[in-house]
């Protein structure tokens, strides 16, 4: 439990309020046009040309302690930049209820050589002997029962954050708290809190009270080296202590596909973005300053050593021309460069498309308007995956998700059903609001469970009779045709045109040819689809057949795109209508 009382300040405090008062009041930066970076968290979060600063924080007080207690180095005080403080401030944030914002975790994601193992280790000491919990109308109050744990996969991760302690603490901080600082453990106050450092067994972690867990280098925590069990040790742990029990992983951007603690952590936190209704993500700062992904590796030096000196925050003593040279190395894979060095999470070898094409192709400012003329592609399934609908401009081939329809994170496999009516209903709405010219539907191959008819086509055949006067172009031209059904499982027919589609598609985003509104479910599914090579050319699939990674959207979207270059192409003409 937390000590009732105020940390005794000494008469330096307000000298040192003060100085953090006056450096976070400081403007924002202004960043070189074309080189604003990624913005993901409170830390920097600007409004009027000020950083936004949390309304109430028991920070203040911790900062302060920390300039009397802790060093840089030997009788140098210790000082956060102004990007570490405005972190520490939010991060201690608390509610009108004195009780944590961010109560369960902290994610802190930066490149390489940012400088997060020192600050992991100001945090640690401040929750081992600071004033580290809310206290109401005391300020902040110490942890009396403080007991952490910093962990990592191997004990070379722990050692960056442990080899710091020997000189972070004064000397007056060593004989006031009484402190043993040993290679893996700390010990305060005689044997009353306890710290200590910890590799990827989860058996010594189950267990115990934690009072504060830190997780070192959260990218390389896999289910092969333990790291999977470990964090579900901890997360037990927290869960079951009735105090102010937190987590903070400390890391650099995941290579993608490894499956690793980060990388689930930052797939919720995707998913929560797009479904806030379906998905929990509160009590969570996941904060992170990432590179514009328009940024190429290709480009000339001044921009790359801009884009370095954009995304390194405060960290000044990361110098660009340094790290450019990391960069121009040719014995370093271009995906790690990104990873380390822009912080961003760098497309995997087998990945479909190269997620910062993608995201080079937004413009939040785009919207489809009433009659706007468009292609529709529907991709229905029965349960298991997402049934959507995805539509395209012609005017500019412009993506626009219409529909998403998909099981509820906890349901039972198989437990759910696509909402037909409810689809329909959709298609229908979308025909009144624009002028559909062409509209095609790949229902799955599933059948009603009572009688064995096709899931879809029932539905599809309806909607087939009802427009097919109005579209342009066909799924199936002629006689004993069908306008909207379509089957890219057809291998030599419709599959290899979806295939052929696949391609060109991954080329037009390169070229910046594929505009769509930013969507964060459809860039989650253009980023879960890996490649998937056929004897038609190279298309997209899911990571494997089990897999949760949704590619509905991109599915859809490929079709979409397919449908409105068929549409360009094609000369018939409804009577009075267009297509340009």
């Amino acid at each position: 439990m937390a000590r009732k009382r105020r940390v005794v300040q000494h008469d330096d405090s307000a000298e040192i309020l003060r100085y953090y008062q006056e450096l976070l009041n400081e403007p924002a930066p202004e960043f070189e046009k074309g080189f604003e970076p990624d913005v993901i968290g409170p830390t920097w979060q600007i409004e009027g040309g000020k950083f936004v600063l949390p309304e109430r924080t028991i920070g203040w007080d911790s900062m302060v302690w920390a300039g009397q207690k802790l060093q840089l180095k030997r009788d140098v005080p210790w000082k956060f930049t102004a990007e570490q403080a405005r972190w520490w401030l939010w991060w201690n944030a608390i509610d009108d209820h004195d009780e944590f914002i961010y109560a369960r975790e902290g994610w802190l994601q930066r490149l390489k050589g940012w400088g997060k193992d020192p600050l992991a280790a100001v945090v640690l000491a401040n929750e081992l002997i600071g004033p580290c919990r809310p206290g109401g109308s005391d300020g902040a109050v110490e942890e009396e029962d403080a007991w952490l744990q910093v962990l990592a996969v191997t004990q070379a991760q722990t050692k960056n954050t442990m080899r710091i302690f020997p000189t972070l603490f004064t000397e007056d901080a060593q004989r006031e708290y009484q402190l043993q600082v040993n290679k893996t453990t700390i010990y305060a106050l005689g044997d009353s809190r306890f710290l200590e450092a910890l590799t990827s067994n989860p058996t010594p972690v189950e267990g115990g009270r934690t009072t504060f867990v830190m997780g070192n280098e959260m990218q390389f925590w896999f289910a092969s080296n333990g790291g999977h069990d470990m964090y579900g040790a901890v997360d037990g742990n927290l869960t079951k202590n009735p105090g102010h029990a937190r987590f903070l992983g400390i890391c650099n951007a995941f290579q993608p596909g490894t499956d690793s603690t980060l990388e689930r952590t930052r797939m919720t936190m995707d998913a929560h973005l797009a479904r806030p209704d379906e998905i929990d993500f509160s009590g969570v700062m996941y904060d992170s300053l990432e590179a514009n992904p328009k940024i190429k590796l290709t480009d000339g030096d001044e921009a790359l050593e801009n884009t370095v000196e954009a995304v390194r925050g405060d960290a000044v003593w990361l110098k660009p021309a340094r790290v450019l040279r990391s960069i121009k190395d040719p014995k370093n894979l271009p995906s790690e460069s990104r990873r380390k060095w822009f912080n961003q999470i760098a497309a995997a070898e087998d990945s479909w498309m190269d997620p910062f094409w993608w995201d080079a192709n937004a413009d939040t400012s785009l919207q489809l308007q009433p009659r706007d003329e468009i292609v529709m592609f529907f991709d229905g399934s029965k349960s298991d995956d997402a049934t959507v609908l995805v539509a395209c401009r012609i005017s500019d081939g412009a993506l626009f998700p219409l529909g998403l329809w998909q099981a509820p994170p906890k349901a039972r496999r198989g437990s759910w059903l696509a909402p037909r009516g409810e689809v329909s209903q959709r298609v229908r709405q979308a025909v009144r609001d624009y002028k559909v010219v062409a509209f095609f539907a790949d229902p799955s191959h599933t059948r009603e469970d009572g009688t064995l008819d096709p899931y879809w086509m029932s539905t599809i055949d309806q909607w087939h009779r009802d427009l097919a006067p109005k579209l342009l172009v066909w799924a199936k031209p002629g006689k004993g045709g069908h306008s909207i059904a379509f089957d890219m499982s057809n291998a030599h027919g419709e599959g290899a045109k979806f295939v052929a589609a696949a391609e060109l598609m991954v080329e037009e985003v390169e070229r910046g040819e594929v505009p769509h509104a930013g969507h964060k479910e459809l860039a989650r599914h253009v980023k879960n689809a890996k490649r998937f090579p056929t004897r038609h050319g190279v298309s997209l699939m899911k990571e494997g057949p089990e897999s949760p990674k949704k590619i509905d959207l991109a599915v859809a979207a490929v079709g979409a795109r397919m449908l409105r270059r068929l549409v360009l192409n094609s000369r018939t003409r409804t009577k009075g209508g267009s297509a340009w």
